[in-house]
């Protein structure tokens, strides 16, 4: 699935079928959905599933959890200046193999 497919999936009611639990915290985050979002990133123990958990955690504003589960997905937190809706393009770009083009 590419990126741009996948951003469009989060207008329908349902997600896609088989996606990963952590492109499926990202469908739901899109959907404005956090708790199921939350879930989602909760039932994946990989670096995958704690780097959305982490991003989750940025967006709720709980910063010392978000720190916790960026240092468990092996990743930075974002600068400051990152946007979040920038951060879940690079999430979901990276999960989907799916680069931005130059």
């Amino acid at each position: 699935m590419s990126f741009a497919e996948f951003e469009s999936s989060t207008r329908s009611e349902t997600p896609p079928e088989n996606l990963t639990p952590a492109l499926s915290a990202l469908w739901y985050d899109a959907r404005e959905n956090w708790a199921a979002a939350h879930e989602q990133a909760q039932a994946d123990h990989s670096a995958d599933g704690a780097w959305v958990h982490a991003y989750l955690h940025r967006k709720e504003g709980d910063m010392e959890n978000a720190s916790y589960w960026y240092i468990k997905a092996g990743r930075s937190r974002p600068a400051d200046d990152v946007t979040l809706k920038c951060e879940w393009e690079q999430i979901a770009r990276s999960l989907l193999k799916d680069p931005p083009t130059p």
